[in-house]
């Protein structure tokens, strides 16, 4: 096993970890977490013996592979399939041993012997095996023999990730292994990991991807190491009943430090009380600090509400898309109303990228219509729009040239809800790590008010916190939304319904995404990627009309927004009012307040804490009212839609 202990380790002046200590069992499958910059990929590197504690132990099992992702790949002409086979270094020096023994014909015992060794590594399996690993992660058969140079820099991630999984080993490194993958790529992956029999260390943002994968969290915060039980769902609620714990008992203990202040204050100057007064000075002196337990985010934003909103957005009339006259889809037959939330599937390379950019006017139709209403304001992210970021410019100027006559303050303040702070936001962008970069690129997009968001693969770079940020944010986007994403967590809690894009067409997914995951694992590419044996190919997607089913929840969707935004705007004024009442009662707590010279003011306190306790009373017996209200409402809806056999 793999044990720290007391374990402190530095990065330059900065302290990532103090007195760390954990375990880590065979077969044991934790998931590593904490903020950007605390020191999980410094850890991953001790454990890789690439760098050394300042303080403490650390013990790794000296006859344990451990394996991680290379994160570079030269451009080598070598046959991609060649490169991922490169990573079993037993499987190539052997290879080299009997190539030198043929060509010199060498005693046939001596050849025997490594053919026997050869045997016992499956030699002869592994090239099938290799295949199989580089299929489920999407490469098609024809890519096999193409030189590594061929491929893009995260097709080639790909390629070693293939080779790290080829790779015998006891434990598994992974540093956001899924940042490049697709979520058909992802799925594959997911049920590997299921079954393999080693350790894993795992750093993810994909919070489906941990729960599907991991029995355990090591959480890194304030340089030391918590192990958790459970996967991160368990961790959060487990962290969030901790968190409660030390606000109540930060509470307590900040009440209990003002009433010894009040003593003190009160009776420090009075002979008789002098010795009570310095005994509880001497207590407060000792008494341990305790931080609050405060985490929020530091992202926080929402979409403004579009300026204007055309029904239908945007159609799709019998369109053929593709590239050089060569058809990828045809036919396609697509409508997005107010309000659409579409999650588009289907496998890697099948057109989901590509009907996106036909969406976003960067890809011209091969036949056929797409009619652009007007008052459409597009908002498209893609990969590609990290790019085109000026890396010599900093965020405050990318927003600048998008609002000259806009005031900096409010710039900045914009800019600060996506994590852009003091110097940062004057900073060029040239520097800045994929996960800044790609949090600019949609404070940038947001700045610009859309009614239709096209989103490729939005989350790619963007830690845990800015994942629900922005989950967040597009739960309240009053637009439509078209998204290809690998994160599930995302694309459950925004779309509700589904488009598989599969055999050059575009048709409704009756199903869920636990009902896509069954069917893309069913299907004879997946199972034989992942088994080595043929699966049935029997099962596919259900296939309906779903015309009226988007024309009734759009009319549904309309009849309860008035509610809705009644619900919103009261759940802002009990925030604003439980504000209120907590500064009141930080005021009120003050022992200072009640000497007679503070008697207006204590007095004005009191009638403001009795109004604020109102209208909090007022609010959220409305609130729950109309909640009750929209929930029989929509209940009712269902029932309506289930009646008409819509769904």
């Amino acid at each position: 096993m793999i044990q720290l202990n007391q374990v402190e380790l530095r990065q330059g002046a900065k302290l990532l970890l103090e007195n760390a200590s954990f375990t880590l069992f065979p077969g044991h499958k934790v998931g590593l977490v904490g903020a950007n910059g605390c020191g999980k990929s410094s850890l991953l590197q001790l454990l890789r013996g690439e760098i050394s504690v300042d303080a403490g132990d650390i013990q790794v099992p000296a006859q344990w592979r451990i394996v991680s992702v290379k994160q570079e790949t030269p451009a080598l002409q070598k046959p991609a399939i060649e490169y991922v086979l490169d990573g079993h270094v037993e499987y190539r020096r052997l290879c080299d041993a009997l190539a030198a023994a043929e060509a010199h014909a060498e005693d046939g015992h001596a050849l025997a012997e490594l053919h026997s060794a050869f045997e016992t590594i499956n030699g002869y399996q592994l090239p099938a095996e290799a295949a199989r690993l580089m299929s489920g992660l999407g490469f098609e058969e024809a890519q096999l023999q193409k030189p590594v140079s061929d491929f893009s820099g995260g097709w080639r991630m790909r390629l070693n990730l293939a080779q790290a999984l080829l790779m015998p080993s006891d434990a598994l490194l992974l540093d956001e292994p899924t940042n490049h993958l697709d979520l058909d790529a992802v799925i594959w992956f997911e049920r590997w990991l299921q079954r393999y029999p080693g350790s894993v260390i795992l750093i993810s943002h994909d919070r489906d991807f941990l729960d599907a994968t991991i029995g355990g969290i090591l959480s890194i915060a304030h340089g030391e190491i918590t192990q958790y039980t459970g996967n991160y769902s368990s961790f959060e609620r487990q962290r969030a009943e901790q968190q409660l714990q030390k606000q109540i008992a930060f509470d307590r203990q900040q009440q209990k430090r003002a009433e010894l202040q009040g003593f003190i204050n009160r009776f420090k100057a009075k002979a008789s009380k002098a010795k009570q007064a310095q005994s509880r000075i001497k207590v407060l002196e000792k008494m341990e600090d305790l931080l609050p337990a405060h985490q929020a985010s530091p992202f926080s934003f929402q979409f403004p509400p579009p300026p204007h909103m055309p029904n239908p957005l945007m159609s799709l009339d019998q369109t053929d898309i593709g590239y050089n006259n060569t058809p990828l889809l045809t036919n396609v037959n697509l409508m997005l109303l107010p309000g659409s939330r579409l999650g588009l599937l289907g496998h890697n390379g099948a057109g989901k990228s590509t009907l996106i950019k036909l969406m976003a006017g960067k890809l011209a139709p091969l036949s056929g219509g797409i009619v652009v209403n007007q008052g459409v304001r597009l908002g498209y992210f893609a990969q590609h729009q990290l790019e085109a970021l000026d890396s010599h410019a900093s965020p405050l100027l990318h927003l600048q040239r998008l609002a000259p006559k806009e005031r900096e303050q409010v710039l900045r303040d914009f800019l600060g809800r996506f994590g852009f702070i003091g110097d940062q936001a004057l900073a060029p962008v040239a520097p800045f790590s994929g996960g800044e970069k790609a949090r600019l690129a949609l404070a940038i997009l947001v700045w610009q008010a859309p009614n239709l968001l096209l989103l490729d693969e939005p989350t790619n770079h963007l830690d845990l916190e800015m994942r629900h940020a922005l989950t967040m944010a597009l739960q309240a986007f009053e637009g439509a939304v078209v998204i290809v994403s690998h994160d599930r967590h995302l694309l459950k809690s925004c779309c509700d319904e589904f488009v598989l894009v599969d055999s050059q067409q575009v048709t409704d997914f009756s199903g869920d995404l636990d009902e896509y995951q069954q069917w893309l694992l069913s299907s004879t590419k997946v199972a034989s990627d992942l088994d080595g044996t043929e699966g049935s190919s029997e099962t596919a997607p259900v296939k309906i009309d779903r015309k009226a089913q988007k024309r009734l929840e759009a009319e549904f969707r309309q009849q309860t927004k008035a509610t809705r935004k009644r619900i919103e705007n009261l759940e802002k004024l009990m925030e604003k009012s439980t504000d209120s009442l907590a500064t009141i009662e930080q005021r009120l707590a003050e022992p200072s307040l009640y000497e007679a010279e503070n008697k207006a003011e204590l007095n004005q306190l009191l009638l403001q804490q009795a109004e604020h306790k109102q209208t909090l009373e007022q609010s959220e017996a409305e609130w729950l009212e109309l909640q009750e209200q929209l929930e029989e409402e929509t209940e009712q809806f269902r029932e309506q839609l289930d009646g008409t056999g819509s769904r």
